[in-house]
């Protein structure tokens, strides 16, 4: 009689995302696997750490060859982070926290808007003339886009925010602080979905 070796019960549970093709390099598998993982005990309350809509945003893989696609796993945690705000979004409003929830989402909004409405060229810092940074014109375009969201609401996406992609440029916007105004333009977006 054959014996088979039990498979360890605290590995994560893998998943079915494809794998990157050729030489193209995709997400460490143990790492999106262990973080899917946490994701779901937290979401279902079987997690004793604290995860938000802003954390499953913000997760960030090593490169290995034989990865996940890229896409693949961006878009997963896209419907990830959405099923986060969405619950985190009902229970404040469960809580009664209306008046709160909506007066922090309306404060960040404004934050954004004043940032957003300085002069072109002018709406973050720069870095060094010898350093790469955002391209200013590009992150000015997708700027006065935004601005029209918040101040008009002028359609864009979710989607369309967190896609967004800049080349980079000698002297260029601070990565750091366009990035910052992006998460808080999603943050706003998902709040008053």
């Amino acid at each position: 009689m054959m014996s088979t070796a039990a498979e360890p019960t605290d590995a994560p549970e893998r998943t079915s995302f494809p794998l990157a093709q050729g030489r193209t390099r995709g997400y460490d598998r143990d790492a999106v696997d262990e973080f899917l993982a946490r994701a779901r005990r937290v979401f279902e309350g079987d997690g004793t750490e604290p995860l938000t809509s802003h954390d499953v945003r913000r997760a960030a893989f090593p490169l290995a060859r034989h990865g996940y696609a890229i896409a693949a796993v961006d878009a997963a945690l896209s419907r990830i982070e959405d099923a986060f705000a969405a619950r985190e979004r009902e229970t404040a409003l469960a809580d009664g926290d209306v008046e709160e929830w909506v007066g922090a989402t309306r404060e960040v909004a404004q934050e954004v808007l004043d940032r957003l409405s300085r002069r072109k060229g002018r709406r973050f810092d720069r870095v060094g003339a010898l350093r790469y940074g955002y391209r200013v014109d590009e992150v000015d375009l997708v700027g006065d886009k935004l601005a029209r969201y918040l101040a008009d609401g002028e359609p864009v996406s979710v989607e369309q925010v967190r896609s967004v992609a800049f080349r980079m440029q000698r002297g260029g916007y601070r990565e750091a602080q366009v990035d910052a105004v992006l998460d808080a333009v999603v943050d706003v977006m998902l709040a008053v979905r």
